[in-house]
């Protein structure tokens, strides 16, 4: 099988292509689209960031206690026909995520979506806008040992059209990131396939979903600070170490991130050849295949006895790995940090790609509800 890891977009700063002129907005005497891109003035970045955030903003408000928009329709004279329907789609999804939050025992009481452009460029009538929302969504207390918030940064792609009125019309919204979606982003379609080399790696037991009759937390002290891992990834989650390099645009981030907060917990380096998922290491320069590959971190702690598998996800502490299969196709896709556990045993994941704070395993598990999940015991 082959190995995969996280792969968010890489975004760039933002960058607006120019020539003469001063505005994006479509003139309707035209005959023909222009080659060449035109340069937008602020006016128009900031018309796309208003769009984009009327979008990703209704997402997360319908995930809010008494709130939620029903449809995508006359409300958002912004959007295509087409997007309207798929947006009316969308947060029907994520309405019945809602649902499923509400069943586990989760809700929220407010949500804050903000928007920056990273890149716009613009040719003839059409648009491509890169942009990065960040999140965030305040827990409800229904037992009063949840965290205050949880929080995420997505980064979308978008396609505009100029209209006859000289506005812009939104014909697609699509995420740039392939970690798990956010809270308030709903699922793509598609499933991915594996090729089998047909070699044996020690890919571990998965975990049962069930929620548990009674918390199970560690039962002992351990030998690693859990405390410090938690910390590092609840101080790295959106703004990199730039100790360590980023993998964002060569596989994705997630196992990277995941084993810098385990370096800082104490996990010690197992030296040797980089191509071995044997071994585990990062020298400031470079790393094992096993520091930075999903598949390969999960081969490594198993073939060492470093992290033996949980039976149940909802065993995971602070300090601890849990590992997705979204497809089940045989190949581990995601992995994640518990950086926070309430008393009533539930779970809160921190993690890279897409970068997200304090994320209750109930939001991953309505997310994806047939997943296959690896829990580990650091």
């Amino acid at each position: 099988m082959i190995s995969k890891r996280c792969r968010p977009a890489v975004v760039a700063g933002l960058t607006v292509a120019v020539m003469s002129g001063s505005t994006l907005a479509y003139s309707a005497h035209a005959d023909t689209a222009p080659a060449a891109p035109r340069k937008a003035d602020r006016e128009t970045v900031d018309t796309f960031a208003r769009i984009a955030e009327d979008v990703l903003s209704r997402r997360a408000e319908t995930l809010v206690q008494g709130r939620g928009a029903k449809d995508a329709g006359a409300s958002t004279p912004h959007l295509s026909q087409r997007l309207k329907k798929d947006e009316t789609a969308a947060l029907k999804s994520l309405r019945a995520r809602k649902s499923r939050l509400a069943q586990l025992g989760e809700a929220y009481t407010d949500a804050d979506t903000r928007v920056v452009v990273d890149r716009a460029t613009v040719t003839g009538r059409t648009a491509t806008v890169q942009v990065t929302a960040s999140s965030t969504l305040t827990y409800k207390k229904l037992r009063g040992d949840e965290p205050r918030t949880t929080a995420f940064s997505t980064r979308q792609e978008l396609k505009l059209t100029g209209t006859s009125g000289g506005g812009w019309e939104l014909t697609s919204i699509a995420s740039r990131d392939t970690g798990p979606v956010a809270v308030a982003e709903p699922l793509a379609a598609g499933t991915k396939t594996v090729k089998d080399d047909g070699k044996q790696y020690p890919d571990g037991t998965p975990a049962s979903t069930k929620v548990p009759t009674s918390p199970t937390p560690r039962k002992t002290g351990g030998s690693y600070n859990y405390a410090a891992m938690a910390r590092y990834a609840e101080k790295y989650w959106r703004d990199y170490n730039p100790a360590y390099a980023r993998f964002n645009g060569a596989g994705g981030d997630c196992t990277n991130f995941l084993s810098q907060a385990l370096k800082a917990g104490g996990w010690k380096h197992v030296p040797g050849s980089a191509s071995d998922y044997r071994n585990w290491w990062h020298d400031g320069t470079r790393q094992s295949t096993s520091w930075v590959g999903t598949n390969e971190w999960a081969w490594f702690t198993l073939s060492n006895r470093r992290a033996p598998n949980l039976t149940n996800v909802y065993q995971l502490d602070v300090g601890d790995v849990l590992q997705m299969d979204f497809d089940k196709n045989g190949s581990k896709d995601h992995s994640m940090l518990v950086s926070y556990r309430n008393s009533r045993g539930m779970p809160y994941l921190t993690y890279h790609s897409t970068d997200t704070y304090r994320r209750s395993l109930a939001s991953i598990i309505a997310s994806y509800p047939t997943a296959r999940y690896f829990a580990y015991r650091t």
